[in-house]
């Protein structure tokens, strides 16, 4: 298949024609060959990368699987996405990062990379298979108790010293379990006036510092998941004064969102880390745009209807991510002025890519890269709808009106969406 994309606009401001042949670019400026397909008032980056997804598949259908997640995925603009280990069965064997990995293949819309979990069974006792996961034919290089905590210090450094051997990483999610029993939202002003139980910042805030410390002491790679704190974004940054090998996300919905949705009683607005404060919100996006914060990360996390139109106390945390997270990151980093494409392509794209070591996503977009790419209109306006190409609905951004749409997505050369609609399978 060969093609040219005419007049896309790159980060760096260029418009230029990109000329694509088999899973290749082969040439960027003005030279055109096969199919001609008009891209004016288009912006072209590279493909999306997600480090933080949940796809569901094994043992949890109902909410998404591998397929569906993919269609959302390619809709968002992604050409990768990691799902993470809380599966039934767990992924915390070679056999099932397989199989997850064999879904993605199946699927051939993104390339699903899986994340293994760090224990066995996700119970935070005894180290999961690590090594055998990354020898294995899914090559898995992060890993992530997430949904829970790696709470003991002594495991924790074992798994940061196993995955040193082969340069991994450990992701974790930041949460000390005891001052979290039974809590329901962010602590604070809103929880107090709703009689909702509070969860407190120190129970991320102190579990990163812990681990930011373990990392310095093992000389490894430490991922932070959905950094939702000011006071964990001057943790991490004192991390990497120190030349800490600490990396970090934030997701969409921590950019945007604060606890003062709760007073819904909502339980869309529920999720793990909780919404957090407008103070907090701002101080995220600061640290996106000074590089603090490396990656944005969806944790998107379908759940069935039945999980989320409930009682609040009874309802699952999680909220969906994939499509909208672009937008949402043109609405902080670009509308803002506060920073511009390249920044969106990096948290985005480059970053993520780096971390992972995913040696085909994130490239610069010149002859010889792979065709791994996202095409953006940023002058449209999306009202978001319910759950998009996921099985599930749990969208909290419903009826917003959100920058930029997703036009096309091209992955290893072929369109995964053409005029923002899914063409199939690659």
């Amino acid at each position: 298949m060969s093609f040219t994309l005419k007049n896309v606009r790159l980060a760096d401001g260029r418009k230029v024609n990109v000329a694509i042949g088999g899973d290749r670019i082969t040439s960027v400026g003005s030279e055109k060959h096969g199919e001609l397909i008009d891209c004016d008032g288009l912006m072209l980056l590279p493909g999306f990368v997600d480090l933080h997804t949940h796809l569901r598949q094994p043992g949890f259908e109902q909410s998404e699987t591998v397929l569906s997640g993919s269609q959302a995925a390619a809709k968002g603009g992604y050409t990768a996405v990691h799902p993470m280990a809380n599966t039934m069965p767990v992924s915390d064997n070679a056999g099932v990062v397989e199989q997850v990995q064999r879904l993605g293949e199946d699927a051939g819309l993104v390339e699903v990379q899986p994340i293994g979990a760090v224990t066995v069974g996700l119970d935070g006792e005894k180290l999961a298979e690590l090594g055998s996961m990354h020898q294995s034919r899914a090559k898995v290089t992060i890993f992530s108790d997430d949904g829970k905590c790696v709470s003991d210090a002594l495991v924790m450094r074992r798994a940061l010293a196993y995955v040193k051997t082969f340069n991994g990483v450990i992701a974790q999610h930041a949460q000390e379990p005891r001052l979290t029993q039974n809590a329901q939202m962010n602590e604070g002003l809103v929880s107090a006036e709703l009689g909702l139980a509070g969860w407190p910042a120190v129970a991320e805030e102190s579990i990163i510092a812990r681990d930011i410390m373990l990392a310095e002491l093992t000389s490894s790679r430490l991922h932070v998941c959905h950094v939702s704190t000011k006071g964990s974004i001057e943790q991490i940054r004192l991390g990497k004064a120190r030349g800490v090998q600490v990396t970090a996300e934030v997701t969409p919905h921590h950019l945007l969102l604060t606890d003062e949705s709760a007073r819904s009683y909502d339980p869309v607005y529920k999720v793990n880390p909780p919404l957090r404060t407008q103070s907090d919100v701002e101080a995220l996006r600061e640290a996106l745009i000074d590089g603090t914060i490396d990656v944005i990360g969806t944790d998107h996390a379908p759940h069935p209807d039945e999980a989320k139109e409930c009682e609040w106390a009874s309802a699952a945390f999680g909220m969906l991510g994939l499509e909208t997270a672009a937008s949402i990151a043109q609405l902080v980093l670009v509308e803002s002025g506060k920073s511009n494409w390249a920044r969106l392509a990096a948290v985005l794209s480059v970053v993520p890519a780096q971390i992972s070591g995913l040696e085909t996503q994130g490239q610069q977009i010149e002859a010889g890269s792979f065709a791994n790419l996202v095409l953006i209109d940023p002058k449209a306006k999306t009202v978001v709808i319910d759950g998009g190409a996921s099985k599930s609905n749990n969208q909290p951004f419903r009826g917003m009106e959100l920058p930029g749409r997703v036009v096309h997505t091209i992955f290893r050369g072929k369109f995964t969406v053409r005029d923002s609609e899914l063409v199939g399978k690659a």
